[in-house]
């Protein structure tokens, strides 16, 4: 079968290979032909180290198919079946599942070190246990989430990460208050998915800040009431804020310099919530003055901060109601074959979301 390989951590290429056999079969496994799949900037970030993934590995992670085969014991799905990859599900019997934190679930994780491809050379992980820039992909029967007809391919593979995660920040991680100040640093898909979570949730003032002018352009279209560069972020809060700070800043680019920056725009007794994925070097820092001091809180958020099956619910939900726009967030569609160009896009900041259709 066909999939998108990267042989070596650094290479900003992927390889579309045609010799790749999805392995591992078995006992609570499932077979799923993925028919849609969305560029996610974590795949990136895997691509370049960012984010550990051992190589040669098939990434993407944000991905939508049928049902092909199901192990045994798996039985909540059967050949046939429209589901979306679910790449953290929760095993349900851990203490943070038990706890009712089931995003910080550690089981999915350990599929990340287990081969679920081969070539004739030799073995090929899949990113975050899955692969989906792959025709087909075996995953543990957990990762497969049953989507109703209705919903196409390409809506579920965003449900299945990118909105999940920018939706959940500010409904669950930052529980977002009606008429208060908000904004999102970094408004690709998981930001414009925050955007519409605050809007959701009924925020007054949504500033959208990304040094792109395409995606500020868009951030309007999807609920933010200004969008600004980043120079222009002190400007924004004084206009918006009076100087004080936004009552909610979220960081969904994944560094340092904009974390800090983040905090910095958040007033005293605000909520900085951190959605973007970093680097495991990349420190931020505070003093413990300005901590205990200003009396802000600093929300970590990972993959919505929440159930992700109620999350995923609840996305649907919204999506049929017209309360979240998910088709407009797909800018970009490519072959598997044109996964090349789509990265560059990527990587210039002129996607949203782009779309695989495989």
């Amino acid at each position: 079968m066909r999939a998108a390989v990267l042989h070596e951590t650094g290479q900003d290429k992927l390889d579309v290979l045609d010799d790749v056999e999805a392995v591992g079969f078995g006992p609570g496994k499932v077979r799923i032909r993925i028919r849609a799949t969305g560029l996610c900037h974590s795949d990136v970030s895997a691509m370049t180290g960012v984010l550990p993934q051992p190589a040669p590995f098939v990434p993407g992670h944000e991905g939508a198919g049928e049902i092909l085969d199901a192990g045994d014991g798996v039985t909540h799905v059967k050949p046939g079946d429209r589901v979306l990859v679910c790449w953290l599900p929760p095993c349900g019997q851990c203490p943070a599942c038990r706890r009712g934190q089931p995003q910080l679930c550690l089981a999915g994780f350990m599929n990340a070190g287990t081969p679920n491809f081969k070539r004739p050379q030799g073995d090929v992980f899949g990113f975050a246990g899955t692969g989906t820039f792959a025709e087909e992909v075996v995953v543990d029967g957990a990762c497969a989430v049953p989507i109703p007809d209705d919903v196409p391919f390409d809506i579920a593979a965003l449900i299945g990460c990118g909105v999940t995660t920018g939706l959940g920040a500010a409904v669950n991680t930052a529980d977002v208050a009606a008429g208060s100040s908000v904004a999102v640093i970094g408004c690709g898909g998981v930001g414009i998915a925050a955007i519409q979570g605050a809007r959701l949730k009924g925020a007054a003032e949504i500033v959208a800040v990304d040094p792109v002018a395409s995606r500020r352009e868009a951030a309007l279209t999807f609920g933010a009431t200004q969008a600004v560069a980043p120079d222009e972020l002190p400007d924004a809060r004084q206009r918006v804020t009076a100087g004080e700070g936004f009552d909610y800043v979220f960081e969904v680019v994944g560094k340092s310099a904009t974390a800090r920056t983040a905090y910095e725009m958040t007033r005293r007794g605000g909520t900085l919530c951190v959605v973007g994925a970093g680097a495991m070097d990349d420190p931020v820092q505070f003093t413990m003055f300005e901590l205990f001091f200003d009396e802000k809180r600093i929300l970590p958020s990972l993959y919505g901060g929440g159930d992700v099956l109620q999350s995923y619910e609840r996305a649907i939900a919204l999506w049929r109601a017209g309360r979240i726009d998910l088709e407009n967030m797909i800018t970009h569609r490519v072959a598997l074959g044109e996964i090349n160009e789509a990265l560059d896009k990527m990587r210039s900041g002129t996607a949203l979301r782009t779309c695989v259709e495989i």
